[in-house]
């Protein structure tokens, strides 16, 4: 979700979805909340939440570090072996015993299509694609999400308990969110989509279901639009508590947590650390198409724990990342762009508060201000030396829908290989910005061109789609439009509570 709303004061405390509260050992991972005002939640509480009660988002208090003779020993671990180890760093045995940890994250990832969920492809002109879009819905986010629900179910199953998750989207999050929850009898999911602004590709993967727990609004707005409502309801304690709303967003820490894998296993794949010795260890490159900024917030991470990675955020014409790396200037133009990149058309990179955050040293005060003068007038200039600390951390670029169509065509000239527009908002920094000798990137390939057909054929090109997309076009469909005119807050907040009585009654959906 994207901010744009102002926040209203807020009682500080553990409300947190109506879960029972696990009491923390002072010697476990603990998590705060960027703004400064909630400290020692443990990874329960954060899992169950959506934004802290403060406003702010929730970040590990302590960092670990990875020391280089650790990450040699992972080199001969499978992708799936390094999100167990990456997870056991800030989930202590206490809450999740390493070996349910185990086998939650092979659950997880046991129904994506390739053997490791996960796949290096290496290309001509010293071009690696990491490729994370095997899971269902044949984007990145299926990777971390169904392992946050498997996290999610392991707990709802302890405590006996249900949850509402609230999701906003701009194309991927959704489907992927209803896709891992679908089928889980404690969960009912409500998720809101830009109407117009996604593929059909994007929109069928959510309206196509019609579980009885799966609850689908298309709103006559942008995606930053959507989030305004939604961070107000996230903001009403008493609604969260009483129906147990959380988010599946990248606001939620876990999402963030199973990220930072990503990156772990793209440099064991490409630095060639195995073959070194002593604490000095080779950098890899890793581009990034960003839009809500989580995927870029966990290489940061990755980075702060010590994985020498040189970081680039890539984003479309919609370039308030770009903007702030660049100059400073962290604010948000008049409107949103519709680009061939439709998941990242997003003003508001939302994550950026997790890396302003880290950046500058944990000062939860700064955050605060900083980002409640954003929410209020949607303009900030970044302090002068956040902003030196931000240029040392990563570096950016901005794609025009030209550049896009560019790299999908070139990249199929010189390789045969067809990416989607997002990745090629990556592959475009490959091409303008040329590997040196002796140096190692990766671009990270965020969703399959089969959800993108339109821009494929743009494209002058064809692709072999994969039956699960072709028989969106026979599934009947459901969902609720929501008109520019309506009280969006308000329908959504009567969808909620009607799920809570529906509940109560023993009924399992509240018909649209």
């Amino acid at each position: 979700m994207s901010e744009g709303t102002d926040l209203p004061n807020l009682e500080l405390g553990r409300c947190f979805c109506n879960i029972t509260l696990l009491q923390p050992d002072t010697d476990e991972m603990q998590y705060c909340s960027t703004r400064g005002g909630v400290y020692g939640w443990n990874f329960h509480d954060v899992l169950f939440s959506g934004y802290a009660p403060d406003g702010g988002m929730f970040m590990p208090e302590t960092i670990p570090s990875i020391s280089p003779a650790t990450l040699r020993s992972w080199c001969s671990l499978s992708y799936r072996q390094i999100v167990c180890e990456v997870c056991s760093l800030f989930i202590p045995e206490q809450l999740i015993p390493k070996r349910d940890l185990e086998d939650l994250v092979s659950s997880a990832l046991s129904k994506f299509s390739v053997p490791d969920a996960v796949k290096m492809v290496r290309l001509k002109s010293s071009l690696s694609i990491l490729e994370l879009f095997h899971g269902k819905t044949l984007a990145f986010k299926d990777l971390a999400m169904t392992c946050t629900t498997q996290f999610l179910e392991y707990f709802l199953r302890k405590d006996n308990r249900r949850a509402i998750i609230l999701v906003g989207t701009s194309g991927d999050t959704g489907s992927s969110a209803i896709s891992s929850v679908c089928d889980l009898s404690a969960v009912d999911i409500v998720v809101v989509f830009p109407r117009g602004r996604i593929t059909q590709v994007q929109e069928r993967q959510m309206t196509t279901h019609i579980e009885d727990n799966v609850h689908v609004f298309a709103a006559d707005g942008s995606s930053d639009e959507i989030d305004v409502p939604l961070r107000k309801l996230f903001a009403d304690q008493e609604l969260v508590n009483r129906y147990g709303l959380m988010s599946l967003n990248s606001v939620n820490w876990s999402r963030i947590l199973v990220q930072i894998a990503h990156f772990i296993y793209a440099y064991l794949q490409l630095s060639g650390v195995q073959d070194t010795d002593g604490d000095v260890l080779p950098a890899v490159e890793v581009v990034v198409p960003t839009g809500g900024a989580g995927n870029i917030t966990a290489g940061c991470l990755v980075k702060h724990m010590g994985v020498p990675l040189d970081l680039v955020a890539m984003v479309n014409s919609n370039d308030t990342l770009h903007r702030a790396v660049q100059s400073g200037d962290f604010s948000m133009t008049d409107s949103i762009k519709q680009t061939l990149a439709p998941a990242i058309d997003i003003q508001d990179p939302y994550n950026m508060e997790r890396v302003f955050w880290l950046l500058s040293g944990k000062d939860g005060a700064l955050v605060k201000n900083m980002m409640e003068q954003f929410q209020d007038t949607h303009t900030l200039s970044l302090p002068e030396t956040l902003h030196k600390k931000l240029c040392s951390v990563m570096c950016s670029g901005s794609v025009s829908d030209e550049g896009i169509m560019e790299a999908i065509k070139r990249c199929w000239e010189e390789n045969q290989y067809l990416v989607c527009p997002h990745t090629a908002v990556g592959v475009w920094h490959h091409y303008h910005h040329p590997v040196l000798h002796g140096e190692n990137r990766c671009c990270v390939a965020t969703a399959s061109p089969a959800k993108f057909l339109e821009v494929v054929q743009k494209a002058g090109l064809t692709i072999d789609l994969p039956d699960s997309v072709k028989q969106l076009e026979t599934k009947e469909t459901r969902y609720k439009h929501l008109e520019r005119s309506e009280n969006w807050e308000k329908a959504l907040r009567e969808r909620i509570e009607a799920i809570g009585v529906a509940r109560q009654q023993g009924a399992l959906f509240y018909k649209l």
